[in-house]
């Protein structure tokens, strides 16, 4: 559930014009206070714009079904969203929780360029293998995002919060390198999200997404392959988790490229790293969950 800014029915920021937490969760609480608990809703803070609405098993089920169909709000700026509304079993449930809260966040007293709410991307909660069962080791993760956060806690990864984490651009690089550096201590693997070259290609901003994978590279990947040195054999990985286009400002299909280097890592024929590249070279991970067995050395 993402708070968004629509003007003349079309929609112009999916963040709301990146809300701050303390602005959004007041807005969240808003809502909880006016419309949840109503059959089972109920509304949670996340990050920011990021937020969820829960619904709790209860004597009356919500009418959702798989042929339920919602819009990422970040596939539709500039877009009318009379052409993107919930369709399928228990979409007038959805579009009326929308049109609540669009009702209410203009009768509220906060002060943002949230207008409404937007539902998307609605599933029940996974129940997935522990890593440490699967695989034997000990996880952790880096991340300023909810979702990210919640499947490590799926996972039964430890999740390390960063003082100065943002999810934006304006995220603390230097920490989130010494937050890997001293999990590495403690755990057999780290994952370290960053979102903010995601959000720049989301902004069409060029500028700011290279200066985001300048500074992932001299504040996060130098500083971890230097720990990882000292400590012996070892293996790091770069990947994004999926293709953000700058010409289009939203997500895509196809490869995305990954980058690996450590002990008794064998090199595919590709000397680049992009998507073009991906997609062309002989080593390939379709499903991708047969990436991680692959990198860890253990099919």
């Amino acid at each position: 559930m993402n708070l968004v800014t629509i003007v003349d029915g079309c929609l112009k920021s999916f963040t709301a014009g990146q809300i701050a937490d303390e602005t959004a969760g007041r807005l969240i609480n808003h809502l909880q206070q006016g419309v949840g608990d109503e059959s089972g809703w109920q509304y949670h803070a996340g990050v920011g714009y990021r937020n969820l609405l829960i619904h709790r098993p209860g004597s009356a089920d919500p009418p959702f079904s798989d042929e339920t169909r919602s819009t990422p709000p970040h596939d539709m700026t500039d877009l009318p969203v009379t052409d993107h509304l919930p369709s399928g079993p228990g979409s007038e449930m959805l579009v009326e929780l929308m049109d609540r809260s669009r009702e209410m966040f203009a009768d509220s007293d906060v002060d943002s360029q949230a207008t409404q709410v937007w539902l998307w991307g609605l599933g029940r909660r996974l129940d997935l293998e522990s890593f440490h069962e699967r695989f034997g080791l000990r996880g952790a993760v880096v991340t300023a995002v909810d979702l990210v956060r919640g499947l490590g806690r799926l996972l039964g990864w430890s999740v390390i919060e960063v003082e100065g984490a943002t999810g934006y651009l304006d995220t603390d690089y230097e920490a989130k390198g010494r937050a890997v550096v001293d999990a590495l201590a403690e755990h057999d693997l780290v994952v370290v999200h960053v979102e903010a070259t995601d959000q720049a290609s989301h902004e069409g901003d060029v500028e700011s997404k290279i200066l985001a994978l300048e500074r992932i590279d001299e504040n996060i990947v130098g500083p971890v392959h230097e720990k990882l040195s000292e400590m012996g054999d070892h293996r790091i990985l770069i990947s994004p988790d999926h293709p953000t286009l700058l010409r289009t400002r939203t997500h895509a299909h196809g490869p995305v490229p990954v980058a690996v280097c450590g002990t008794a890592v064998i090199p595919d024929e590709q000397f680049r790293y992009d998507e073009v590249t991906a997609s062309s070279s002989s080593l390939v991970f379709d499903p991708g969950c047969g990436l991680m067995p692959w990198f860890l050395g253990n099919p």
